[in-house]
């Protein structure tokens, strides 16, 4: 992938935990695709990870500096004279950095606010819009991806009723040791989708149900299958029912399948109250289950794997409403194998994201302002070519349910039930 024209300027971009794991997609994507005139720093809480992260790519100058995202005076130090901000850390401390952002007149990104922290987000709009600039709210496979493929099929539709965000993948990867609530995201917020109450919008309103309810079978293009996607919380359904409430919108969800072994670790530590933040009495002190267990976790060694990822991720949104007086559903799937020359697998369709839209708005393609999230902020266009330069392509398919109705002042029909289109296989390109 060759690196791409932007403004003449020179500018800094700031990965912001850039030494997590998926921070280090990021600041790989940037070194790799990002103009020379763009400047890469990496900010993070583990300076030595960061700096030793910096030292490894050759032929690229990459820089990194100590950032403690809890101490503001000390943020805003660190992102001073930055263009753009790509926030990689917990997403606890997204407002944090967005007001860092603010205090330094940079733009700002991050992977999602999980709800909760992503409608406190949207609070801070109109400071943003005073300064000009774009806090781009969550955009990374989902939320981000997920909602731009919403918005693809929901630009053209005259009424848009129902937005089904799910996610499901496959990993076929020999060799590789396996390893307790192995998961490449962090595990506090693993810890939070297994257990928080899930963000649903039905029936026009918010309301919230069990974590991980309501698995369902669903048939997703080969070599995925068919896997059972539940409910966990995210950002999607903060903010698709705000963004096309215009367009009549009345149902709004999210849906994952973690990998089976992933699913039933989650289940049972959170069975057993392992994930429980209430103390307990052991011997003579008390002590959270739930910190004991990040703490345990956290010192298991990480086992070294040379080999190749073989892995394949399919993220979907499924559009439902009324185009040219006909009811149509949508399906709309990113199909993302990883980037093997890279040696990343399907992480990437989290981790480049961001970098994208950073470099897009640089370029002048992104010029939306404000506190945004990706459905109202990224061009679907732009934004689907340059996945499909990083191996990541978009399919769509298009079914026509009915006619509309020509009585007038009923309400447009909903189902409760997620249905596929289902289509020959193809094999993943």
């Amino acid at each position: 992938m060759k690196a791409q024209k932007t403004p003449a300027e020179a500018v800094t971009i700031v990965v912001v935990g850039g030494a997590g794991a998926m921070g280090r997609i990021t600041v790989k994507d940037l070194v790799e695709t990002a103009p020379e005139n763009v400047r890469i720093l990496i900010a993070d809480y583990n300076e030595a990870a960061a700096k030793k992260l910096a030292k490894s790519f050759r032929g690229r100058s990459v820089d990194a500096v100590f950032a403690d995202v809890t101490n503001h005076a000390k943020t805003v130090m660190a992102l001073r004279g930055a263009f753009a901000v790509i926030n990689c850390a917990q997403h606890k401390f997204n407002l944090q950095v967005m007001k860092a952002c603010l205090a330094v007149g940079a733009h700002y990104c991050d992977l999602g606010g999980l709800f909760h922290v992503a409608r406190k987000q949207l609070e801070l709009d109109a400071q943003f819009k005073k300064a000009n600039l774009l806090a781009l709210l969550g955009i990374g496979a989902a939320p981000g991806v997920v909602n731009v493929l919403a918005r693809s099929a929901a630009d053209g539709m005259d009424e848009v009723h129902e937005i089904h965000c799910m996610v499901g993948g496959i990993d076929r990867t020999r060799g590789r040791p396996a390893v307790p609530l192995g998961t490449s995201y962090t595990l506090e917020t693993i810890i939070d989708e297994a257990t928080m109450p899930a963000a649903l919008f039905t029936g026009g309103k918010f309301t919230f149900v069990e974590a991980m309810s309501d698995d369902q079978e669903v048939e997703f293009p080969l070599p995925v299958g068919v896997v059972r996607p539940a409910r966990t919380l995210h950002s999607e359904v903060a903010t698709l029912p705000l963004t096309y409430k215009g367009k009549g919108i009345r149902e709004v969800s999210f849906k994952i399948a973690f990998s089976p072994e992933l699913e039933a670790d989650l289940r049972f530590m959170r069975a057993v109250g392992m994930f429980s933040d209430e103390p307990v009495q052991v011997g003579k002190v008390k002590v959270s289950p739930r910190a004991v267990l990040q703490k345990v976790v956290a010192r298991q060694p990480k086992p070294e794997f040379d080999g190749e990822p073989d892995e394949y991720e399919i993220v979907r949104a499924v559009v439902r409403g009324v185009e040219r007086s006909e009811r149509v559903e949508y399906t709309v799937d990113c199909h993302t194998p990883g980037i093997p020359i890279w040696g990343l697998g399907i992480d990437v369709d989290t981790g480049c994201p961001p970098s994208i839209v950073m470099q897009m708005l640089a370029r002048g393609q992104i010029t939306a302002r404000g506190a945004q999230p990706s459905e109202v902020a990224i061009p679907a266009d732009p934004f689907f070519a340059e996945l499909l330069k990083r191996g990541m392509t978009v399919r769509r398919s298009r079914v026509v349910l009915g006619s509309v109705p020509r009585s007038k002042g009923k309400k447009p029909e909903t189902t409760s039930k997620i249905r596929t289109v289902k289509k020959s296989a193809k094999k993943p390109a």
